[in-house]
């Protein structure tokens, strides 16, 4: 499973690089973590339906940490 993601994260970035088209990149690893952090946590949160203890077991995270992630994508 991992790998399929790793890989789709490659291709997407390789394809970032390519479509840039000589521009100068920035602030691609807040980009990237910024692009996978809220789908998952999406997915996460409506496989615990809505349980933020839950999804924060399901994470490995702290609740609070969930909490803040939730409010910084506005998933509240």
């Amino acid at each position: 499973m991992s790998a399929d993601i790793s890989d789709c994260v490659r291709r997407s970035l390789n394809r970032y690089f390519r479509d840039l088209d000589g521009n100068r990149p920035h602030a691609i690893y807040d980009m990237v973590l910024h692009a996978v952090e809220k789908p998952m946590l999406e997915v996460v949160m409506k496989q615990a339906n809505g349980n933020q203890t839950v999804a924060a077991e399901i994470l490995g995270i702290n609740r609070n940490t969930l909490r803040r992630k939730l409010d910084d994508h506005d998933l509240l």
